[in-house]
């Protein structure tokens, strides 16, 4: 809703033609009550109407400037559109997991990962295996995938348990129960 006070020459004004933008060429004011509209529509054809202040509800005053500009920010426009390619990414690239880690896993592996374990949502079984067979490459390409599949959860949030042997795990040479932790319990390298 624009006043008629608005209407000032080269204001582009809906609401005088249906579903058109016209250009306002004059105003012509006779009293306070209305004014003779001066305008050219999209077709360049110039128009005359009488406006009242009763037509107020149907004129709208459009912004000045271009539909499409490009003086965005352009770190936030490459942020953005990283994001979206991110998110993207697994419908390019079926084995994403594989190819952003840091690890090179097995042909086996990648079987047991891809063809095995994520078709079958929910997944409900115990990732067992011969000693140095992988499990814990095969858990990390499983959780990683989960992650992307539940890309709104928080990592906490994900629906994964990891059973693993403090004797077993190796981090640094020390590993330390994390100070308040209840089960499972939390540990950190040090």
């Amino acid at each position: 809703m624009a006043r008629p006070e608005d209407l000032q020459p080269t204001a582009a004004v809906r609401g005088i033609l249906p579903d058109e933008t016209v250009t306002v060429v004059s105003v012509q004011w006779f009293g306070s009550e209305a004014l003779e509209l001066t305008y050219k529509g999209a077709s360049g054809r110039l128009a005359n109407e009488l406006l009242y202040r009763h037509d107020e509800p149907r004129i709208q005053v459009v912004e000045h400037g271009r539909p499409w500009s490009f003086d965005g920010d352009g770190h936030l426009f490459r942020l953005v559109s990283e994001a979206h390619r991110i998110r993207l990414a697994h419908l390019f690239d079926p084995v994403l997991a594989v190819h952003t880690s840091l690890v090179e896993p097995l042909p086996h592996q990648i079987t047991a990962v891809y063809e095995a374990m994520l078709p079958r949502q929910p997944l409900r079984f115990l990732l067992a295996d011969d000693p140095g067979a992988g499990k814990t490459i095969m858990a990390g390409l499983f959780i990683k995938e989960l992650n992307r599949e539940h890309s709104t959860m928080k990592p906490a949030e994900l629906p994964v348990a990891l059973a693993i042997s403090t004797s077993f795990v190796k981090c640094g040479g020390l590993l330390t129960r994390t100070p308040g932790s209840q089960l499972p319990m939390n540990y950190t390298c040090r």
